[in-house]
């Protein structure tokens, strides 16, 4: 059971920072520039989903490879990758 989560990152030209969008329960990210953005999603987006998508028997009976999330990320159009 594979799971597929999303993160976009959208600009906030008020406050000046980036901002999440994303399907994970408890993810919520500013920053000031699309790298530390990047940083703080990639070190807690995954244990966020096993934290919070996941229950004590799923994490107990499912193969190592259906815990680890899939997590599909979407910076800013100006900031995407070619």
């Amino acid at each position: 059971m594979k799971r597929t989560f999303s993160v976009t990152a959208r600009w906030d030209e008020e406050a000046k920072v980036f901002y999440s969008e994303s399907d994970i329960v408890g993810l919520h990210i500013e920053a000031k520039t699309i790298a530390e953005f990047e940083e703080i999603m990639r070190d807690t987006a995954a244990e966020l989903v096993i934290a919070n998508h996941m229950t004590v028997p799923e994490l107990a009976s499912l193969p190592i490879k259906d815990l680890v999330p899939t997590i599909v990320w979407q910076p800013p159009q100006e900031f995407a990758r070619t």
